[in-house]
């Protein structure tokens, strides 16, 4: 993925227990460093560089009821005209539309099959500042209780293309491919509700996962090949505070 398309991931954010034990982690496993805003009404919201350029951001959790999880927002043209769409193709708007300072305007909603997302209409933020390079924000990934309704929910919504494929069709925008869906199966507990994942690129993706578990996090899956045409190497680590996130290395040549 590169560049900023209206529909396209803008951005990516850890809501967590531990805000100062994430930015130890992410800092150490990804080179990033930590800036938090000191204006209070923005309750410590921290944004992760790479070298300079925004690569994702951690803040505390909003309630106690919240989870402890990654979130994608979609870059909008206008939040209160796509969340209004959102909700007539059946999404559910949990918070907004609502301005954050001068920095843009957002909405939370969650998807037909029950999976959060956020919108996002850029002012003085665009989000991502570095995309698809070693330690930067690459991929994202859906897994889902009911494929079918999330691929004609998205389509409808963000007019996403959709590259088919029988077990786990991509998504993008135009010709740039951006994600993927997988059909929830055995493999999740029943209690595990549809849900989006970030995947950071990784120089080796077996060597991030050694140090993310040095650090305290957990390996969820892989790491393995992909098996289809080109496919990386990948593998989803839990941090310690238990959110999930995904890792992949693109196939050489």
């Amino acid at each position: 993925m590169t560049g900023i398309l209206p529909g396209s991931p803008c951005w990516t954010q850890l809501s967590t227990t531990e805000p100062e034990a994430a930015k130890q982690f992410y800092g150490e496993l990804f080179g990033w460093t930590a800036e938090t805003d000191p204006d209070p009404q923005y309750g410590g919201y921290t944004v992760f560089s790479l070298a300079g350029a925004p690569a994702a951001a951690v803040a505390p959790l909003m309630n106690p009821q919240q989870p402890v999880q990654w979130q994608l927002s979609f870059a909008v043209t206008d939040t209160d005209a796509t969340a209004e769409a959102a909700k007539q193709a059946g999404a559910q708007l949990w918070m907004g539309p609502m301005d954050v300072g001068g920095l843009g305007r957002w909405a939370l909603l969650s998807d037909p099959t029950g999976a959060p997302f956020t919108l996002w209409q850029a002012r003085e933020f665009s989000g991502f500042g570095v995309v698809g390079e070693p330690n930067a924000f690459g991929w994202i990934d859906l897994a889902t209780r009911d494929l079918e309704a999330a691929l004609a929910f998205y389509q409808a919504v963000f007019d996403w293309r959709v590259w088919p494929h029988p077990d786990y069709p991509m998504v993008g925008m135009a010709d740039k491919m951006f994600g993927g869906m997988m059909e929830m199966g055995d493999a999740f507990p029943p209690g595990v509700p549809s849900h989006w994942t970030p995947y950071f690129w990784v120089a080796d993706v077996d060597a991030a996962v050694n140090a993310a578990v040095k650090l305290g996090g957990e390996p969820a899956y892989g790491p393995a090949d992909v098996e289809m045409e080109n496919g990386p190497r990948i593998a989803v680590v839990k941090d310690p505070q238990g959110a999930s996130f995904g890792l992949f290395t693109p196939r050489a040549g």
